[in-house]
């Protein structure tokens, strides 16, 4: 493959080859630079593009859209993303079948492939849930993850608790042990099961839920089970307020803190968002959160874009970072555009810190592909680099919109989008080529989509605090005028 840029690799950084050249076989990537000397089975040349590593996401929506739910409609416990008493205790039901639940995992894997993320952790809402996610979805998340071509790590999610609202504003939290050990098992015996299936591009993963959702004892098995497996481990947690003063009521600790004291952090635990955590703003006084999850080796997942929609961020991309953490990236919302999370990334730190020259686009490349690469323990991914696997995305400079080039990642962080990715190679294999997945009808796959998400839209009531009507928990933009009968 050879194009007008190439993101190399070069003792230990990201560099840049003009007119560049990158060759590999049997998956594995043998020769990135200029002038390769062997002989080639197959030459493409892309011309006015960008040969780069794929981006690694550690925390990628395998979900439909569901969060244009949440987006202007607040608060959460009024508008279903809280279960209500009545509903808990009537018994909570599955809202998708296991047919609808493997179809969002293969409609969402595709779109992240579209997008520029050759490794993905998946990540999906348990509101629509009976309780936790099940061995029996994920092998066929498997299956399509294996048949679409994309490097995951899979691992059903679960949960010993379970928030539920009992009156206006205020939510309570329900526990179910036995339910969440449950879980752990079903989720060890699939990565027994699955861990190095479909030529090693199915890895597996502990996925508890949120902090707040999870016992002492459950987070202590599941770090020894990680352990014993030697499988990463994530947790969502300093996250929001909700969780900040559970954990305070609860434990009289932060977030950390609380995970500290129980030895759960480690080289494998993968710590979305890291975001209230002390000392900040949300976490004032004195505290040394940052310092233990470097210290434990942990690695916070940063999801930039979700983080912004809802009003917050990071205090600074840039003091962690000087800090010595561990960074990767995850968009964990739709659409699953890393490239967006990227430039939101980057301007809420520059925002945040006043500062033009605190962070600049390099950083944030870096973390969404050698912090990926390092947080999964994983040094054959995300570069581009002779013994590495031969994972590799073609960004389109040539398109109208771009703009000339001078340097072709600061290019991308200003005017392009997942949109602009061209093909997409994994493990070797060209698994999206000009924009088209073998076998993936992507209008039908839409109207399937659109026709499943309605569906979970019109259960909504019963799952909401007061049981009201779809149009009260939902907004519009503009009133809505149907059309005459």
């Amino acid at each position: 493959m050879t194009a007008d840029w190439v993101v190399g690799h070069v003792d230990g950084h990201h560099v840049l080859y003009r007119q560049g050249e990158v060759v590999f076989e049997n998956g594995e990537i043998i020769f990135v630079g200029h002038g390769f000397a062997g002989e080639v089975a197959r030459r493409r040349d892309y011309d006015l593009a960008l040969l780069a590593p794929g981006f690694i996401d550690l925390d990628a929506l395998s979900d439909l859209d569901t969060t244009i739910l949440s987006f202007d409609n607040h608060p959460s416990w009024r508008k279903g993303r809280a279960w209500p008493k009545s509903y808990m205790e009537a018994g909570p039901y599955e809202m998708y079948s296991l047919d609808e639940l493997v179809f969002q995992k293969r409609h969402a894997f595709a779109r992240l492939i579209r997008n520029g993320i050759t490794t993905a952790l998946p990540i999906a809402s348990l509101y629509y849930r009976a309780w936790g996610e099940t061995y029996d979805e994920f092998t066929g998340a498997a299956q399509a993850a294996e048949e679409l071509g994309l490097r995951v790590y899979l691992g059903p999610a679960y949960r010993t608790g379970n928030p539920f609202v009992v009156a206006p504003d205020h939510i309570e939290l329900h526990f179910d042990e036995e339910r969440g050990f449950k879980g752990l098992a079903d989720a060890i015996s699939f990565c027994k099961s699955f861990e190095g299936k479909a030529q090693g591009l199915v890895r597996t993963m502990l996925a508890p839920d949120r902090i707040e959702t999870c016992t002492a004892q459950l987070l202590r098995r599941t770090a020894a089970a990680g352990a014993d497996l030697d499988v990463p481990v994530r947790l969502h947690c300093a996250q929001g307020e909700f969780e900040r003063d559970t954990v305070r009521r609860l434990h009289d600790m932060t977030s950390i803190e609380w995970l500290a004291s129980l030895d759960f952090m480690s080289e494998r635990t993968l710590l979305p968002h890291g975001i209230f955590v002390s000392p900040s703003r949300h976490i004032p006084g004195p505290g040394r959160d940052l310092e233990m999850i470097r210290d434990a080796g942990a690695a916070i997942v940063h999801c930039p874009l979700v983080s912004a929609r809802f009003g917050d961020g990071l205090e600074s991309f840039t003091r962690y970072r000087e800090l010595g953490l561990r960074l990767g990236l995850g968009t964990d919302t739709s659409p699953p555009d890393m490239l967006l999370n990227l430039q939101i990334g980057l301007l809420v730190c520059r925002l945040a810190d006043r500062d033009v020259t605190s962070c600049r686009a390099e950083h944030y490349f870096d973390a969404a592909t050698l912090g990926g690469a390092d947080a999964l323990g994983r040094s054959d991914l995300g570069r581009l680099a002779p013994g590495c696997r031969a994972d590799i995305v073609v960004w389109d400079l040539a398109g109208p919109d771009i703009g000339q080039v001078i340097d072709p990642i600061q290019t991308l962080m200003i005017s392009a989008t997942g949109r602009d990715v061209r093909s997409v190679v994994i493990d070797g294999r060209f698994v999206m080529e000009e924009r088209e997945l073998p076998g993936m009808d992507f209008a039908a796959e839409a109207r399937r989509a659109q026709k499943q998400f309605e569906g979970l839209v019109s259960r909504y009531p019963d799952r909401t605090f007061g049981h009201p009507t779809v149009s009260e928990i939902f907004s519009a933009a503009y009133p809505v005028i149907p059309q005459p009968e």
